[in-house]
């Protein structure tokens, strides 16, 4: 019986733990990051990547800051060991605490959701001023600094939108617009480098 107690203890203490690490990061209000992402369409010289069983082909250099709305790991799914994590992205008022806190944000299944109650701004401003992304960390160092992100942070990350093709022939594509939403919406991103604040 001790030792279930035990268990049960350091079980809880661990659940404790995670849920202290991953907090989100409080901010008043006021636009945290202002710029629209930059990207620069890239044509027949574009680098090809190799990555274990992955060819990656760069198909626009890109570069944002922005806020991370929500975050997702990924294990299981076809692409967790290209694309472990999803950050929900927002810059321009979607990263202003003051329309935030409006705005219910849920990602899952490769996707970021949102809801309202009341529209704090325009839908069509929502969905060109958030996205889904999917990343691909470059390298080691790359990957440890993204573990690092929480809800909240201000995010640097620059790379390459790509094209992901498997060896088995399983193919991933990068949206190549922050115009569309839906299936086929997320950006794949080749994350060179990254930083928080």
């Amino acid at each position: 019986m001790r030792r279930l107690s035990l268990l049960v203890l350091a079980i809880c203490l661990v659940g404790a733990y995670l849920s202290w690490k991953e907090r989100p990061i409080p901010h008043p209000p006021g636009v945290l990051a202002p710029d629209d992402p930059v990207q620069r369409l890239l044509g027949a010289d574009a680098p090809v990547f190799r990555q274990d069983r992955y060819q990656i082909q760069a198909l626009a250099e890109f570069a944002l800051e922005a806020r991370v709305l929500a975050r997702e790991n990924y294990r299981f799914d076809a692409g967790a060991e290209l694309a472990p994590m999803d950050l929900a992205l927002g810059w321009g008022a979607m990263s202003n605490s003051a329309v935030l806190d409006q705005i219910d944000i849920q990602q899952g299944n490769r996707f970021y959701y949102w809801s309202t109650a009341s529209f704090p701004i325009p839908l069509r401003e929502i969905e060109t001023h958030s996205a889904n992304m999917h990343l691909i960390p470059a390298s080691r160092s790359v990957a440890k600094q993204l573990r690092a992100i929480r809800p909240g942070h201000i995010v640097r990350l620059s790379g390459y939108l790509v094209e992901a093709r498997r060896d088995d022939g399983w193919r991933w594509r990068s949206s190549l617009s922050r115009e569309d939403t839906g299936d086929g919406a997320c950006e794949l991103v080749w994350v060179e480098t990254a930083a928080l604040y």
